[in-house]
């Protein structure tokens, strides 16, 4: 069972291992997709200011075409709804009626009292026109127009329509260039963000093993303390008898003198009866053993010396 745990600690390392390299790996891939997306938007910003361009060019285009086609329909003589006037050609009418009413006032002596201040009612009405026409106008920056001169006003109308066409499709030429460069960078950000997912999917199923062999580990690792506080209990209780049988053993060999309980017993013993039996040794009015023969002793022997010549 220790084997096993040991091998199942190894197999959930190695799946938290893959788990943290899949991770790194798709923190890196997460963070190149962030780079690209603000790069994308960055650009995707951009093209979107130049469409708006496109479109202002283009509403610039189509009022001055309104004002030409406008300023051709009077010249061949016939008159234009004031409902369907451009604001350009209301504005330079206005204008224009307010200049001559003005100089009329300066210049024409004979007018009765009645009369000019009939003209100043109307000059009065005029310039609020002027000044509610001003801010509409303005909107387009267009050029003004001289009715007096139609034939030049018109050809300078037309111009400035080709300016503002011309813009208005080199702003368009602009934003799809710059479609063209944010398109490939759309796909690598897409592959970015698959592979991504890619990678958090291989992080969360091998988060998902580890957790798996982690519970197992837990489980059998229960398992083993059990088994293992078995073993120490028998230890232990192996090593209680053995030390008991060895008290016991030490305790049937001590003599008297190391007992006291034995020592204690056979002093009772002994003024009980008046004499002690230990095992090996009899009973005698003389305790004292007999004494053996006396040995003789060695007689000392040196070295003799030869007799002399």
């Amino acid at each position: 069972m220790e084997t096993r745990l040991r091998r199942m600690r190894e197999q959930r390392n190695s799946h938290n291992e893959n788990a943290r390299r899949a991770a790194d790996s798709r923190d890196s891939v997460q963070e190149q997709s962030r780079e690209l997306r603000e790069r994308i938007k960055e650009r995707l910003d951009e093209q979107k200011e130049v469409r708006t361009r496109a479109k202002l060019h283009q509403a610039k285009r189509d009022e001055i075409q309104n004002q030409m086609r406008e300023l051709i329909t009077q010249r061949r003589g016939k008159r234009s709804d004031e409902g369907t006037k451009s604001v350009v050609i209301q504005l330079s009418e206005t204008i224009g009626e307010i200049d001559r009413i003005e100089s009329r006032i300066m210049t024409d002596g004979s007018l009765s009292l009645d009369k000019e201040n009939a003209m100043l009612k109307k000059l009065k009405t005029l310039i609020a026109k002027r000044d509610e026409l001003l801010p509409a106008a303005e909107e387009f920056q267009v050029i003004e127009i001289d009715l007096g001169d139609m034939e030049g006003s018109i050809q300078l109308l037309r111009a400035e329509a080709d300016s503002e066409h011309k813009a208005m499709l080199d702003a368009n030429k602009e934003a799809d260039a710059i479609w063209e460069e944010v398109k490939p960078i759309l796909e690598e950000r897409d592959f970015l963000r698959a592979e991504g997912d890619r990678l958090h999917n291989a992080f969360v199923s091998s988060r998902e093993a580890a957790d798996s062999i982690h519970s197992e580990i837990k489980i059998l690792l229960d398992q083993v303390n059990e088994i293992r506080d078995e073993l120490k209990a028998q230890r232990e209780e192996r090593e209680r008898l053995i030390r008991e049988h060895n008290q016991s053993v030490r305790d049937a060999l001590k003599t008297p003198d190391e007992d006291e309980e034995l020592a204690s017993s056979l002093a009772d013993e002994l003024l009980k009866k008046g004499s002690i039996t230990l095992g090996g040794t009899r009973t005698t009015d003389d305790p004292r053993p007999h004494r053996g023969k006396k040995r003789k002793k060695s007689r000392k022997i040196g070295t003799r010396r030869g007799k002399r010549n």
